[in-house]
């Protein structure tokens, strides 16, 4: 109780100052103090072993309290189990906020005595388990909603949880029981919860039954969606008939670590070990590394194809009551520091000094490395190490002899040979119906092909969102990748290479409570997931050549949509299911391959990404999902996000067919110097490069949990297509349903079996990476940049107006989010001296954050210069600032940038720096490419901008995608704290990027006491990023900020911290919108620029 006190600032406080966003303690039972108070009530409590507590939290309302306690006492005696007693948890309701105090639960301990027939203490634990999930849904598969309340904290014969929305100081005083000296345990797990990525609430509140977590498991739906597909082919010789009364076996978990605590709880009550289940949970990096013991890699190799990792940051301490234990993620991105003492006291923490120990009585002090296990064995009185640990489970089975038997290698099939490429005739009609353009060729395919790297691209989108546009868009537009962002950290994919892995099964995954029998399931492993063609009829025939192992079946996912055979979409997409469901329960195939190879003018091809996501649920619906591997054949995939899609939507492995055509094509009709084998490699490598980049910003390391982990949120397609093909992802903004999706599709189908003059010999122009004529839609054209230069070079108000209203102007053409208000007039106008004046609206204006280097000298304090002349702010940037511009010019102009940036490189960043600024901002992460770093060539870096940044002259530099000092919000709340003491008088920002959940971590950066937050949108500008991150990354500024403000309003945070925006802010009427979505300052870049003379080459 005491370390939970001192652990007090890594904790959240928000509005009310008594609310903390959660505490508690997980210890032992107390046995002699669980014998005095239910004795006091005259219940005679059994033996130590034989007999439980549970902890539960009931709702307010006596009635559904009153429901709440006959259901627990209907399933205990259901379950053979004798409850003996209730008992009132004295509280202190006095410890509690005012915003806490309404929310407070009725808190009940129950007494439940081992039953008759019950063998043992293993067996009166399941039965636990088993009484506790029974009441919940006895209860809440009635009515979710009003059972929020009715939540048990703990139950067990072993250890009891004490947690609530409470102060970490005010913990001990809460709960009246800590104060009584019988009230003794020889373990405590404690932990003060900062939230940012749920609201905080009683039963969110950490220590769960298990655990305690620092970190976030980034793969959560994935993991979810895995453990629901295991209904079918799941049992146990433990549990028997209970396990169908666990499911959903992770119900009640809406945090991504109560939901892990659910999950491990399982696979201990299915046999597992605590550190075994633990183990395969979270394991280490095992696949590269040349120093693990062979058995143990034989060990993590044969349960990588039972159970995919839950991955992302994490320190994790548990406990069965009899051990307790702590382990890191492979990466180590959490701290974790222990001390032993000489009279047998183990203290591990977040950090050293949660106790005042005597530096004479410490015998060991060190802290936990990545992926590495500390235990202590209550029972054997002892620490034992992790290699003790990690090598008594691999001796325990022969994992290599089981992975000889049952593993095959794709490269150890007898080779096949592909089909042939298509005829130039073909191949174009191909290209056309699957959406090609010309610049997937030239921007895309060329250079992957020919320098095997993810292409880049710069000036960031200014053209419709996919649902606003006129054009046929492919599905995979409507989607946007999530990325970390303050409550996690992006992984550095140059730096962590060795925890990084492609590596995928394809096929069924073995039963994951079946421990014993090992050696009987084959795995079929690929290095990772894009497959040659040759590669696919490898998969294709794999029967003739594996003891009928594995049986593959083509499900061609075409359909026809005129003739006697006509079909709509929906009703294609419901035979390709049911067909799915048919082959794998009826006929014993274990491999599907969904294929629109059979696409040509009479069959119209079901999105790849479409089929997948509806065929991926469907299976997990049926339970069937872990019973067959989902490989794609598509000619629709070619760029990086599109293979993300489709991993995350369930795919183990993909074949661009018509990609590799493509490229064929190319190296035949282009002196490339290239022979197609190279080139198809050199593709499939930038891919892998680009998959790779793209599950590092979201801090995932290994293929096997990003697939099926579903990291996207969807803009513009209705909840009814989502719920139905690609369940559990956000789409706050609604729009195409199957009909819409169905109708671009037909439409471009149409178009290339047709015969439209311009589709005859030629791919369309596309137009999303330069304007084009006839291309898509843009906002920044040769016309508004034209005039917006004419209006301010010859201070022009009313060319300017003319300019504004070509951007603004949508009622034809929508291009964003904001194109779709109409601002509309509330009673009578307010007399124009009533206005806050135009040289008070310009000081919250701002210029963005563009470095020196990145753009000249003369561009940068142009823009200084202007900015401080009308009393706004230009931001330096993330490449420093040359001291020099710190002294006003003779005509009184200063160049001096107002925002100093501090970003992950931290280039420039002295402490001259610092003072020498009125706002610090924070850089998490930048609209164009959210969850990577800046990057400046080293032709770039001369002497003046190297002196500026403190580095060399020549050399590259390259910003890493998380500031190596802040890997969680804790890290944050300290650079903060830092700055605001370096420069007592700057407000401190962090500058965020849109996505669904924004403004829950905008709630935890208030709390962290910063005093500003940038929200950028999507389409914001960089002057260098993958094209991947540029089109498909973050979301539109309209709902983060809308987001962002309305979660600050309702957490009474809004008053304390200022909220800024941008992103392709371009006029008057853009921060009109955005300050009616609750913007304080407005952000420009790209519009300032242009205005100073760019001609916006995007090159």
């Amino acid at each position: 109780l005491e370390i939970v006190q001192h652990l007090d600032h890594r904790g959240a406080i928000g509005a009310d100052p008594m609310a903390g966003d959660g505490a508690g303690i997980l210890v032992q039972l107390p046995d002699a103090f669980i014998r005095k108070v239910f004795g006091k009530q005259g219940i005679e409590v059994p033996a130590k072993g034989d007999y439980a507590i549970g902890m539960v939290f009931l709702p307010r309302d006596h009635k559904l309290r009153d429901l709440a306690i006959k259901a627990v006492e209907k399933t205990t005696a259901e379950e053979g189990q004798i409850l003996l007693g209730w008992r009132d948890v004295p509280t202190d309701s006095n410890m509690l906020g005012e915003t806490v105090k309404p929310n407070e639960p009725v808190i009940k301990q129950v007494l439940i005595q081992r039953g008759p027939d019950t063998p043992d203490n293993a067996a009166f634990e399941r039965k636990l388990y088993v009484i506790r999930k029974q009441a919940h849904h006895a209860l809440w598969d009635k009515d979710e909603g009003s059972w929020q309340d009715f939540y048990f904290p703990s139950m067990s014969s072993a250890t009891i949880v004490y947690k609530g929305m409470v102060l970490a100081p005010n913990l001990a005083k809460y709960y009246v029981d800590f104060q009584d000296p019988d009230f003794a345990t020889a373990i405590a797990l404690f932990h003060q919860r900062f939230s940012t990525n749920t609201f905080p609430s009683w039963r969110l509140a950490q220590p769960f039954r298990f655990l305690c977590h620092n970190g976030e498991i980034n793969t959560m739906r994935g993991n979810v969606n895995w453990m629901n597909a295991r209904r079918h082919n799941m049992s146990s010789k433990i549990l028997g008939d209970d396990l169908e009364k666990l499911w959903p076996l992770i119900g009640d978990g809406s945090s991504d670590s109560s939901t892990f605590d659910n999950a491990l709880e399982l696979l201990v009550m299915g046999g597992y070990s605590l550190c075994h289940a633990m183990m395969l949970m979270i394991p280490e990096a095992w696949k590269d590394n040349p120093l693990m013991e062979p058995k143990r890699r034989a060990f993590y190799e044969y349960f990588s194809a039972l159970m995919e990792p839950w991955d992302g940051p994490a320190a994790m301490a548990f406990t069965n009551g009899k051990q307790i234990a702590a382990t890191l993620d492979r990466n180590g991105l959490r701290p974790a520091r222990y001390i032993v003492t000489d009279d047998g006291l183990v203290v591990m923490a977040s950090e050293v000094g949660v106790l005042p120990i005597p530096e004479e009585k410490i015998v060991q002090k060190w802290r936990l490395q990545p992926g590495k296990m500390l235990v202590v064995d209550l029972e054997e009185h002892r620490i034992i190490s992790d290699e003790e640990v990690k090598s008594e489970l691999a001796d325990e089975y022969p994992y290599q002899e089981w992975l000889d038997k049952t593993q095959i290698h794709i490269s150890h099939l007898p080779p096949e040979i592909g089909p042939m490429a298509a005829d130039p005739k073909t191949l174009l009609d191909l290209q056309q119906a699957f959406g090609y353009n010309r610049e997937d060729l030239k921007f895309f395919l060329e250079p992957m092909a020919e320098d095997g790297l993810d292409p880049v691209g710069s000036m960031g989108r200014d053209f419709p969102l996919a649902m606003l546009s006129d054009r046929p868009r492919m599905l995979s537009d409507y989607f946007f990748q999530n990325f970390a962002q303050v409550t996690n950290p992006p992984i550095d994919p140059i730096r962590e290479e060795l925890v990084m892995s492609l590596v995928s099964f394809i096929g069924p995954r073995p039963d994951l409570l079946d421990l014993g029998h090992g050696g009987e399931h084959k795995r079929l492993e690929v290095d990772q997931p894009i497959m040659s063609n040759a590669d696919l009829e490898r998969i294709r025939r794999i029967e003739n050549h594996v003891d009928g192992s594995f049986r593959t079946y083509t499900l061609d996912i075409c359909y026809q949509n005129s003739g006697p055979s006509r079909q709509t979409m929906a009703q294609a997409i419901d035979r390709i299911c049911r067909q799915a469901e048919k082959v794998v329960r009826e006929q014993g195939y274990n491999i599907i391959i969904l294929s629109d190879r059979g696409m040509d003018a009479d069959n119209v091809a079901v999105p790849a990404l479409l089929a997948t996501g509806a065929v991926h649920h469907h299976l997990i619906r049926e339970g069937l999902r872990t019973e067959v591997g989902l490989v794609v054949e598509t000619g629709e995939a070619r760029r990086v996000h599109d293979f993300c899609l489709l991993a995350g939507y369930g795919a183990e492995a993909m074949n661009p067919y018509l990609a590799f055509d493509t490229i064929s094509n190319i190296v035949a009709e282009k002196d490339t110097g290239l022979t197609e084998e190279k080139a198809h490699k050199a593709y499939i490598k930038a891919v892998c490069k680009g998959m790779l980049k793209v599950m590092s910003k979201m801090g995932i390391s290994t293929y096997q949990s990003y697939c099926g982990a579903q990291i996207f949120d969807a803009v513009g397609l209705s909840q009814e297509f989502i719920d139905a093909y690609f369940t559990g992802t956000a789409t706050k903004v609604e729009g195409a349903g199957i009909s819409e999706i169905a109708e671009e599709t037909e439409r471009r189908h149409g178009l290339a079996f047709g015969d439209a003059p311009i589709y005859r010999s030629d791919l369309d122009v596309g137009g999303d990476l330069a304007f084009r004529i006839r291309g898509e839609e843009h906002v920044w054209t040769p016309e508004t940049i034209g005039t917006l230069q004419h209006a301010v070079r010859s201070a022009n108000y009313k060319l300017f107006k003319s300019y504004t209203s070509k951007v603004n102007d949508q009622t034809s053409k929508l291009k964003n989010l904001r194109g779709l208000f109409d601002l509309k007039p509330v009673g009578k106008a307010v007399p124009l001296d009533e206005v806050e004046p135009a040289s008070e609206i310009v000081k919250r204006f701002a210029t963005g954050a563009m470095s020196f280097g990145s753009i000249s000298w003369e561009a940068h304090t142009t823009l200084a210069i202007a900015m401080n002349r009308i009393g706004g702010r230009s931001n330096t940037g993330e490449g420093g600032e040359d001291e020099v511009r710190y002294k006003p010019l003779p005509n009184g102009d200063s160049m001096k940038s107002r925002i100093k940036q501090v970003a992950s490189g931290r280039f420039g960043v002295t402490t001259e720096y610092l003072v020498n600024a009125d706002d610090l901002q924070i850089k998490m992460a930048q609209g164009a490419k959210p969850g990577e770093g800046g990057q400046l060539p080293g032709h770039k870096v001369d002497d003046w901008i190297a002196r500026v940044r403190h580095s060399t002259p020549g050399v590259g530099l390259i910003s890493p995608p998380p500031h190596h000092d802040i890997y969680s919000i804790e890290d944050l709340a300290q650079l903060i704290h830092d700055l605001k003491n370096v420069n007592p008088k700057a407000r401190i920002s962090v500058k965020l990027v849109s996505e669904v959940g924004v403004g829950t971590v905008a709630a935890g950066v208030s709390k962290a006491y910063s005093d500003h937050v940038t929200i950028s949108g999507h389409d914001g500008g960089t002057g260098a990023s993958p094209l991947t991150s540029i089109l498909n990354a973050g979301g539109p500024w309209e709902l983060g900020l809308a987001e962002t403000h309305q979660t600050l309003v309702m957490n009474a945070l809004r008053g304390r911290i200022a909220v800024q925006v941008d992103g392709g802010l371009r006029t008057g009427r853009d921060i009109v919108i955005g300050a009616l979505l609750g913007a304080d300052e407005f952000g420009f870049a790209t519009s300032a620029l242009i205005a100073e003379g760019c001609i916006m080459m995007r090159k």
